[in-house]
């Protein structure tokens, strides 16, 4: 009996060590150009979104970046305040996809998080791309007052519908104070004065003085990696460890036995 045990309980023995190994997933680190996708989301105006930019920033183009590329699962992190200049490719989700006749540009400041979840176009990570592909997703905030309303091209009488939802696009890191609408009104720079919570630079660099540090990092709070027992059996993940604290238990009883 005990024989005939061993090798399931060494097995879980095994398991039960690894799970106490703390694991974090690594925060994507993209190069300064590329491509990516970009969805669009509504913002109320003057709302003060995660890294707490101040209520004039959403008079002009910003988004929210998806959390791995963003750099921390809550409040602020190092994409706060970001300028890009995004430009217009193709359609991801129609059948066929559409090509512009112009492709449009637009440069946004990085003034909310786009939170990972399921297989969301937010939800890519340093070692898995999104739906489209890419490790990146723009988050538009969209209506604004300062996009034109026909900003996204679109061709209803072929499609039979104006919004696209999903875009592939070309992406440049570039000089908020050169670049972005929002720079020409100083009140649109900067963050809410209410505390530690809040991050937003006039213009990041990536320098450690002019960049915001990963909120989730400086306080303790790392990337949801949780797994569960069934995706773990197919993909190699590590179960969590209150399953394999059960299991060991259960396999130390009938060791014993």
């Amino acid at each position: 009996m005990l024989s005939s045990l061993l090798p399931h309980c060494l097995v879980l023995a095994a398991l039960y060590t690894l799970c106490s190994i703390p694991l974090v997933q690594a925060w994507i680190q993209y190069p300064p150009n590329g491509n990516a996708t970009m969805t669009h989301y509504t913002l109320p105006q003057n709302y003060i979104a995660a890294c707490g930019c101040t209520a004039a920033s959403t008079h002009y183009p910003t988004v929210a970046m998806s959390q791995m590329a963003f750099g921390s699962s809550t409040a602020y992190g190092p994409g706060c305040g970001r300028c890009f200049k995004l430009t217009l490719l193709n359609t991801f989700t129609s059948d066929p996809p559409f090509f512009p006749d112009v492709n449009k540009s637009l440069v946004v400041k990085v003034t909310d998080l786009c939170p990972t979840g399921g297989n969301g176009w937010c939800s890519a990570t340093s070692d898995k791309a999104n739906l489209g592909g890419e490790f990146i997703n723009f988050d538009l905030a969209w209506p604004s007052p300062a996009i034109p309303d026909d900003f996204f091209p679109s061709n209803v009488s072929f499609y039979g519908y104006a919004d696209f939802g999903v875009w592939n696009v070309s992406y440049e890191a570039v000089s908020c104070l050169q670049g972005w609408a929002g720079a020409r009104q100083n009140a649109a720079l900067g963050s809410v004065d209410d505390g530690s919570s809040v991050c937003c630079p006039a213009d990041p660099t990536g320098n450690v003085n002019d960049t915001c540090p990963s909120y989730s990092d400086q306080n303790g709070i790392p990337p949801d990696t949780t797994t569960s027992w069934a995706p773990a059996l197919l993909t190699g993940s590590i179960p969590s460890r209150a399953v394999l604290s059960l299991l060991f238990v259960l396999a130390l009883l009938a060791c014993s036995i």
